[in-house]
């Protein structure tokens, strides 16, 4: 049976002690998962699928309930303030989030959840990564994703989409598939609540339905504006953005207790300020708050995203060092981040507006043996002109050269600001292969 009707918050509670009862004995399950970093756009469109399908499963479903894991422990929610600020427009919390910790410990996932008695859907990557990835990779049923393709999943996905498309935000290309579902779902609810009231007005089954929806849209709908900031980046925003963030605001106006003091500019400031408002975090969950890791060849590649310039990292560094000037404090953290997840090429880049108001970017770049030095190397030459990598003023001791050990390092100003990870992460996979 599909899902019940519900609000996002009663789905969420339903699927999580669904999961913990299928782990108690040995059900199948069918999961929804978005990439490792966690960032918005993957753990809002995990959910829109998530719910969205169980609503509606296909005829020959794996299991008809979905059920959506955050791909981060539940500790690192606290990492991520847009969430909070998004969680109070979807009437949710983070303990309703189902994340890493409702998996089986890695020392007996495989005994607990066997891999033939699961199937995931990708949303927002198309290749599982990590731990989970090298034991479930093989039961990859489906994708919904924008960044380049990868080819690990199958062409052939049966009843689940393969879609990859360059868009803004993957909620995008998530609330466009699931359109007519969503639809068949209101619209059939709403017809049959709405036929017993009798002085003519919605009856409160109707005014719920109405409510759920424009909860789940606003989440959909916050992460399709910070990815393409409020559909005014030109470089980034598609026409599958801006139709699906005219859907979701549809969906949010048909609420009457919201439709009046809606705003679509407001609410986007309201969640990207949130999603700045990283000075009370420590420099390495910064730096570990938008992460996103691959290996390549044998070789482990990794980059951070930072919604602040170097320069706020490096007296981020400085006041947590007593005993280290800044520029060290911060080189010794990026090197200790880098050491403990084995890395072999490590990034970061950053985003900043300048004080007139101009978009910027920052690439940092560490090699930390031979065969890295010369994929670093490569990157800088082949992709320099694509990304516009040009001087960056700032310390002489960070922006790099080479630096004994078999190292090398090299920060830049990217003037082309358009790409982002999606784009340079593949730049950067192809130099290592």
């Amino acid at each position: 049976m599909p899902a019940p009707t519900n609000s996002l918050r009663g789905f969420l509670t339903h699927a999580k002690g669904a999961l913990r009862a299928a782990i108690d004995s040995s059900q199948r399950v069918t999961f929804v998962i978005g990439n490792e970093s966690a960032d918005l756009d993957s753990m809002s469109c995990s959910i829109l699928y998530a719910y969205l399908r169980s609503m509606s499963p296909p005829k020959n479903a794996f299991t008809p309930l979905y059920v959506p894991i955050t791909n981060i422990p539940a500790a690192d929610i606290k990492l991520r303030p847009e969430y909070l600020a998004v969680f109070k427009h979807a009437n949710i919390e983070s303990r309703h989030l189902i994340t890493l910790d409702d998996l089986p410990a890695l020392s007996d996932i495989q005994s607990k959840l066997a891999p033939e008695n699961t199937k995931w859907i990708l949303v927002d990557h198309n290749a599982l990564q990590g731990q989970l990835g090298k034991i479930y990779s093989s039961r990859v049923a489906g994708v919904i994703d924008h960044h380049d393709d990868e080819g690990k999943v199958a062409q052939d996905t049966g009843d689940e989409p393969r879609i990859i498309e360059k868009t803004g935000s993957c909620t995008s290309l998530v609330t466009n598939y699931c359109r007519l579902m969503w639809e068949l779902r209101s619209g059939s609810v709403m017809s049959s609540s709405t036929s017993y009231a009798q002085d003519g007005s919605l009856s409160d089954d109707a005014t719920f339905i109405k409510r759920w929806d424009a909860e789940v849209a606003q989440l959909g709908l916050a992460s399709i504006l910070i990815d393409t900031a409020n559909l005014r980046d030109e470089s980034k925003t598609t026409e599958h953005d801006r139709k699906a963030v005219e859907y979701l605001v549809a969906k949010v106006m048909l609420y009457p207790q919201l439709a009046a003091d809606f705003d679509r500019t407001t609410f986007y400031k309201e969640i990207n300020a949130a999603k700045k408002d990283i000075g009370g975090l420590k420099l390495q969950d910064i730096l570990r708050k938008d992460y996103k890791q691959w290996d390549q060849g044998g070789r482990k590649l990794g980059i951070s995203s930072v919604v602040k310039p170097i320069n706020f990292l490096q007296k981020k560094a400085g006041d947590e060092s007593n005993t280290q000037p800044s520029d060290t404090a911060f080189l010794t953290a990026l090197e200790d981040f880098a050491k403990e997840r084995e890395l072999d090429l490590y990034t970061v880049m950053t985003t900043s507006t300048s004080s007139e108001g101009e978009f910027q970017r920052e690439l940092l770049l560490w090699a930390f043996n031979h065969n890295a030095v010369s994929a670093a190397k490569e990157f800088a030459k082949s992709s320099s002109d694509e990304l516009g990598l040009g001087e960056w003023q700032g310390s002489s001791s960070i922006a790099g050269g080479s630096h004994g050990n078999g190292q090398w390092r090299k920060v830049w100003r990217q003037r082309q600001v358009q790409h982002s990870r999606k784009r340079v992460a593949p730049l950067l996979r192809e130099t290592m292969a």
